[in-house]
């Protein structure tokens, strides 16, 4: 698929330009006398709706979406800062072009299935990209109805070139809506093939169609259904060859090392070259001012999220059980996390007193912890003056980057403590992969379906289906990754017990929440078990030294989004969902 992508760039910026509207006609469009003639123009507009993936308010910053959950923070980011703490509306920006940019895909998935269905091609050709389309389709209406509930259904039947003043459909219903989905997916799934070629690389599959048609069966809590396609995937029963499995290495992940390993079912590809790069913005918004000189950690992991991390021996973490007094005292927090410099601001000269307990800790932690997450006092690889150089995070009054330091940049005073991710952030230059002018384009693919998380889901699935020992051996999967080598759930002590279907619940809560993070799974989680207003209204979000930051709002109305208040007034047939204006 790789040179696929160098083409449609160009072929994106000359097709569809700007957020799409359903209201407004687009300003240039594909001619019907020169394009939709060829296997490589079809091929070129398939490539144009996985480009729509990264939109802005679809997956460009997905990973965001943890701010509005127990195991992120935000500030000032994306907008997730208005929702989180209940200051939004439906005329907020985000609202609208979460809308705007989710239909844009839907109207190229429609452009693709409208006019390549037509074509005079290669009918094993024609069939894999409507396939194509129809997966995506299915993906961006998921999207959408995860969001704002029932939607306007508009298919390839409307040709926008004609009827762009007319696209005025009143909202279908929640159910018309999933069959919807579905009805697409079950297209998908006898078209797609298991494997693509590796020069094909990143293309939709039919195991990506059954592990997203699952999902659908599992927010719908139609558990049967979805074990059925779950299994599709860890069983193969028809021997397909999906191939799929969970990487050895949970770090590498999320690196250019194992972005593209066989745990990845579906993602967001990327790719950087001199001149070129079409990547995502995790530096810019993931990573400290250490990560390319230039990054503002807008999103960061919650305390919440650093101490659901267990002991290697599955024991849950407690701070008290580790520093007696550090959750009641600041004194003993400030003799636990805080260091002081020399005069110059050049080194350390006085480590907090319990650094070294600190050091050991983490090694005693699960090791997902130190891999997706910066730890006060550990290393990260970052870019300073240019130069990749060894920078220290370290608690203290005046660390400048110039110094060697990680610097948390919105909040870097000496008066606020926060964790940053490792996950996703660039080490240095990534061996000069990433080229100078296009810093902010990070070139590691970002997965919307893995592996692990069909196992998780499976395991949830089962639970529900009272199979308590089905369930507990795919989380025990998750958990025996060779780097991740957690102790199994009802391997012995009474603090690995899970033996109720509420035990293994709390238990699949406890694994998605660290398997997750940054991901962008966590707040559909929390809606999906009915749990958001219960863990997410009037939580206090505090640095790790016990400072609030702000107080979360969720209420009943949150569980769905406003329809945009600008598309309501365009298309009078819309209805308000409950409890907005």
């Amino acid at each position: 698929m790789k040179y696929l992508l160098y083409i449609v760039i160009l072929f994106v910026s000359l097709t569809y330009t700007g957020c799409y509207d359903l209201d407004r006609f687009p300003q240039q469009q594909l001619s019907p006398s020169t394009f939709w003639k060829t296997e490589t123009h079809a091929k070129q507009a398939i490539n144009a709706c996985y480009t729509a993936l990264r939109n802005n308010e679809l997956y460009n910053t997905f990973f965001g979406m943890d701010c509005l959950s127990d195991i992120g923070f935000g500030y000032d980011a994306k907008g997730y800062w208005d929702i989180s703490r209940g200051t939004w509306t439906s005329r907020t920006s985000i609202v609208l072009n979460r809308w705007k940019d989710t239909y844009d895909g839907v109207r190229r998935t429609n452009d693709v299935i409208r006019n390549v269905s037509a074509m005079d091609i290669d009918v094993e050709v024609k069939n894999e990209v409507i396939g194509e389309a129809k997966f995506l389709r299915a993906l961006f209406y998921f999207f959408l109805m995860n969001h704002f509930g029932g939607v306007p259904i508009y298919d390839e039947s409307v040709d926008y070139n004609a009827e762009y003043m007319n696209l005025l459909n009143p909202r279908s219903t929640l159910e018309q809506t999933r069959e919807f989905i579905l009805e697409d997916l079950n297209d998908a799934i006898n078209i797609l093939p298991a494997k693509w070629p590796q020069a094909e690389y990143g293309r939709a599959t039919r195991g990506a169609a059954h592990a997203l048609r699952g999902k659908v069966y599992l927010y719908n809590k139609e558990y049967a259904k979805a074990i059925v396609d779950f299994e599709e995937i860890v069983l193969d029963p028809a021997n397909r060859g999906y191939g799929y499995e969970l990487y050895s290495e949970y770090a590498d992940l999320f690196t250019q090392v194992g972005h593209r390993s066989s745990e990845m079912i579906f993602s967001i590809q990327t790719f950087s070259e001199i001149g070129n790069a079409l990547g995502l913005p995790y530096a810019h918004y993931l990573g400290s001012n250490a990560t390319l000189g230039t990054s503002w950690n807008n999103v960061m992991p919650s305390n919440d999220l650093v101490n659901m991390y267990e002991w290697k021996d599955g024991r849950p973490f407690n701070w008290d059980d580790f520093i007696p007094g550090f959750t009641e005292s600041e004194e003993i927090r400030l003799k636990t996390l805080r260091a002081t410099l020399t005069s110059d601001r050049k080194s350390v000269e006085s480590y907090p007193e319990y650094h070294e307990e600190l050091l050991e800790m983490y090694e005693q932690r699960d090791p997902r912890m130190q891999q997706t997450i910066i730890l006060p006092y550990t290393h990260y690889m970052g870019l300073v003056g240019g130069q990749e150089r060894m920078t220290e995070f370290v608690y203290a009054t005046g660390v400048a980057i110039v110094n060697g330091f990680v610097v948390v940049n919105r909040y870097n005073n000496g008066t606020h403590y926060m964790y940053l991710f490792r996950k996703f952030v660039p080490r240095g230059n990534e061996g000069g992969t990433i080229p100078n002018n296009y810093r902010a384009y990070i070139p590691i693919d970002f997965p919307i379906i893995r592996y692990a998380d069909v196992l998780l889901m499976l395991a949830e699935c089962y639970n529900e289906e009272g199979r308590i020992n089905d369930a507990v051996n795919y989380i025990n999967m998750v958990r025996s990754r060779p780097s991740t080598s957690l102790p199994a759930i009802n391997s012995g002590p009474a603090w690995l017990e899970a033996r109720t279907k509420q035990a293994v619940f709390e238990r699949i809560y406890q694994e998605r929440a660290v398997e997750f993070p940054a991901e962008g799974h966590r707040y559909y989680d929390l809606k999906r078990w009915n749990l958001a207003k219960e863990v997410m209204n009037n939580r206090d979000i505090m640095d790790i030294m016990g400072g609030v930051k702000y107080t979360t709002k969720f209420e009943d109305k949150d569980y769905l989004w406003p329809i945009p208040a600008a598309e309501i007034d365009n298309n009078p047939a819309l209805e308000q969902n409950p409890g907005w204006q």
